[in-house]
């Protein structure tokens, strides 16, 4: 991924309701929900809910498919993979106390403050072998 997608998309992530747009359709899985379905779990406006939309998909965090005359939104696990990937990898370095907080439940490593990811979020323990 490159340096001006991943900026792309932590500005789309920069917003409360963006983040709980991820979430919820990280949560629905690959089968992905439709865009009345999402507005009404998040009680958010259609035309609110169309711009947040466009630009999640715009940043390659969402994308969306035509279902007879409904519009599927899912989230883009390859997208959010890549966005968190470079920052963890190439950003940060694969430093070992970024990644030991990205695990961690309570506090960081030396003391740097609480670190509580996603619930479901896995952080292998060790880079990927060739790194």
């Amino acid at each position: 991924m490159e340096r001006k997608q991943v900026l792309a998309a932590l500005a789309a992530l920069a917003s409360e309701t963006r983040l709980d747009l991820v979430r919820l359709l990280v949560e629905a899985g690959d089968k992905g929900l439709a865009a009345g379905e999402i507005g009404r779990r998040l009680g958010i406006a259609a035309s609110r809910l169309s711009f947040h939309l466009a630009a999640l998909e715009q940043a390659g965090l969402v994308s969306s498919r035509r279902e007879s005359r409904n519009v599927i939104y899912a989230a883009s696990f390859r997208g959010i993979g890549q966005t968190f990937g470079y920052l963890l990898n190439d950003c940060c370095l694969d430093h070992p106390e970024v990644r030991a907080c990205c695990r961690a439940r309570g506090e960081c490593a030396g003391g740097t403050g609480p670190a509580a990811p996603a619930p479901g979020l896995v952080i292998p323990a060790e880079p990927p072998a060739g790194r």
